[in-house]
């Protein structure tokens, strides 16, 4: 019984194990046709039953092969897994050479070199070991790895199937690294084979080119252009193109740069550098400036060099402020100091020509002459300089740069120089020091204009300076120099003579002198304003108050400046005359006309003193009252307690009197009469 179950088991498994491997024929018959689909789901089923391990993993194997085939996310796993399940498999080798293979096939080249590595090279027939070597090398070619490529291409380059094909790529990646002797040597040894000779007829001329043989390298090419496909045609144009180039031959080179598609369609800076260049060298501007305008973020020689060149366009077409923008970029750029420094200079004169919007003009040519302190064009930069001073006013620096360069070229710089930087701390109210300036503004007298000038300067430093004496002779000398005329100071210089006899208390000529101005003046108003006072100041002092109210009414009317103080003076003139009514009617006035004046205090306790005057005591009682309330800082406050107790006093109010006394003894000991003094020069 026992034999009997024995026997039909056995039978069972040789039955099962005949069905499996039926199963398994046909399931490699259909991975053969590559029908890659059908065949793995025939292995998974002969999986599911399968009891044989060989069987299992050949399936395993299989499966995890077509899924590669099939381009399944899962099949890299599926490779691996197999691996692991059965790391005794003889196709463990075979799993990743043919995987490998079959994404080298495929052009998946990143794949192949992933499966490669994992190659056990030893267990490989030398048939698979020399494919293995050729397709590792290959990769690492692709992958612009050289290293890794030339070690494993070496390997074969005296094989029978992949000796010429190694030997082609080691030359390429001689070439590829500027050796062009050994790609030469290389190239040499495929020359004769036909699949090679179109391909290393552009590299021989391109070989050529780069080692500087550019005739041999024209001849090759144009040799070769008949036969050439479109790509061909451009890359062999580049190399005649760029070859005429660098033979100086420009119109030549025009036609052939031109024809140059680019790398990948697309054409970098130095293409457009070279067409540009040679339509330059052409004199043809506008196309020259048409190229170099498409060099785009460039920052590199060839960048300087197309900005430089461009600026030398934009210049012979005269676009000057164009020129300007690409002189200041190639003066930027440090890559040729030679091109660089030619650039700042051109930068820094077109600067001084038409300005300059990033900077001042004296700040562009003073960096070319820190930066370049040697350079031949100094003086003409620095004579630039001081001119760009001059323009913008910086008449200091020009001052330093003219100290001790006074040549006869110079000595007219020098005198405006100096006569501008007088000018400029004169209204810094340095009035010595500009004072010495106009005096070496003389010591040149180059321009009678500026000497005219510098005399009326100089004579106005003195007048501030309190010399009074000094600046008379210096103005009555301006008004007497032929040029003095001709000068915007001359329409003053009674105002100035007039001013300068009032300091002197000659009122005799200051009056006359106003009146001169006054009779004289148009369009200054102010200063006209300004006169009217002056000269009213004068008849004041001189107790000539209606000819002083005359002016003062003036002054008024011309209404630009110190009306207030006009009204003020008017009134006080009408006391001096004994109108006493009309000074206060005007004082009054004064009060309610001016409620911001400065003197409206002043006013006030002349007011009530005109009051007590004119026995008005109620009336001026309330005026020293609304000083004293509204003016609690007024220097009149004293004087106007002091005054209210005389009054109280005069009205036997002696209480009242002597509280005002105690008031002024107490808050103001130190009280004494206010002196009043004349306005200052205006």
């Amino acid at each position: 019984m026992a034999l009997l179950i024995t026997g039909v088991s056995f039978a069972q498994q040789s039955a099962a194990y005949t069905n499996d491997f039926v199963a398994y024929q046909k399931a490699l018959q259909l991975y053969n046709n590559q029908q890659y689909l059908a065949s793995q789901a025939a292995f998974r089923e002969i999986s599911k039953t399968a009891e044989e391990t060989n069987i299992k993993s050949d399936c395993a194997y299989y499966i995890a092969n077509c899924a590669v085939r099939l381009n399944q996310q899962n099949a890299d796993d599926l490779i691996e897994r197999f691996v692991e399940d059965y790391p005794t498999s003889t196709k463990k080798n075979t799993a990743f050479i043919d995987v490998a293979d079959y994404y080298f096939e495929n052009e998946k080249f990143a794949y192949a070199q992933k499966w490669y590595q994992k190659v056990d090279e030893n267990a490989l027939s030398r048939t698979e070991r020399e494919r293995f070597y050729f397709n590792n090398g290959y990769v690492a070619f692709y992958s612009k790895n050289y290293k890794d490529a030339k070690t494993y291409l070496a390997k074969v380059e005296n094989s029978i199937k992949y000796g010429s094909q190694s030997k082609y790529y080691i030359g390429f990646m001689a070439y590829e690294g500027d050796d062009y002797e050994k790609a030469n040597t290389y190239f040499e040894q495929v020359s004769d084979q036909e699949k090679y000779q179109e391909k290393l007829s552009y590299y021989q001329a391109d070989l050529n080119f780069k080692l500087g043989k550019f005739e041999t390298a024209i001849a090759l090419a144009e040799t070769k252009l008949p036969t050439s496909d479109e790509n061909e045609i451009s890359e062999l144009s580049k190399i005649i193109g760029e070859s005429y180039f660098n033979l100086e031959q420009y119109a030549k080179a025009i036609p052939y740069l031109k024809k140059y598609k680019g790398k990948k369609g697309k054409w970098n800076n130095t293409d457009y550098y070279q067409l540009g260049y040679a339509y330059y060298k052409q004199k043809d501007y506008e196309k020259a400036i048409s190229e170099f305008n498409k060099i785009v973020d460039g920052n590199n020689s060839v960048a300087q060099n197309a900005y430089y060149h461009l600026g030398e366009s934009y210049v012979k077409l005269d676009k000057k402020q164009e020129g300007l923008n690409a002189f200041r970029n190639a003066s930027q750029m440090d890559f040729d100091l030679k091109i660089q420094e030619d650039a700042w200079l051109n930068y820094a004169k077109i600067s001084y020509e038409i300005g300059n919007p990033y900077q001042s003009v004296p700040q562009v040519l003073t960096g070319y002459l820190e930066a370049y302190p040697a350079t031949t064009y100094r003086e003409e930069v620095e004579g630039l300089l001081i001119d760009s001073y001059i323009t913008s006013k910086n008449y200091k620096e020009a001052l330093v740069l003219l100290k001790g360069r006074k040549t006869k070229a110079n000595k007219g710089v020098y005198q405006k120089v100096t006569f501008y930087r007088g000018v400029e701390l004169f209204n810094e109210s340095n009035f010595k020091e500009a004072e010495t300036l106009f005096e070496a503004a003389l010591s040149e007298p180059i321009e009678a204009k500026y000497v005219a000038r510098a005399t009326f300067w100089k004579a106005e430093s003195n007048y501030n300076l309190t010399h009074y004496d000094i600046a008379l002779n210096g103005f009555k000398k301006f008004k007497q120099l032929a040029e003095a005329p001709n000068t915007e100071e001359y329409q003053n210089i009674d105002y100035n003579l007039a001013y300068t006899y009032f300091k002197q208390r000659d009122y005799e000529q200051a009056t006359k002198h106003f009146g001169q101005f006054i009779s004289t003046q148009k369009g200054d108003k102010v200063r006209l304003n300004d006169a009217y006072l002056r000269l009213a100041d004068v008849y004041f002092v001189s107790s000539q108050y209606s000819q002083a109210i005359d002016a003062y009414n003036n002054a008024i009317a011309v209404g630009e400046i110190e009306a207030d103080y006009a009204f003020f003076q008017k009134a006080m003139s009408a006391g001096y005359l004994g109108q006493m009514p009309q000074k206060i009617a005007e004082l009054e006035q004064f009060i309610l006309k001016y409620p911001q004046s400065k003197l409206r205090d002043d006013a006030l306790y002349t007011l009530a003193n005109a009051y007590v005057k004119s026995g008005s005591t109620t009336q001026a009682l309330t005026a020293y009252n609304k000083l004293i309330t509204e003016y609690k800082g007024s220097t009149f406050i004293s004087k106007a307690l002091l005054r209210q107790g005389l009054v109280y006093y005069n009205m036997s109010e002696n209480q009242e009197a002597l509280a005002k006394f105690k008031k002024v003894a107490g808050d103001y000991p130190s009280s004494q009469k206010r002196i009043k003094r004349l306005p200052p020069h205006v």
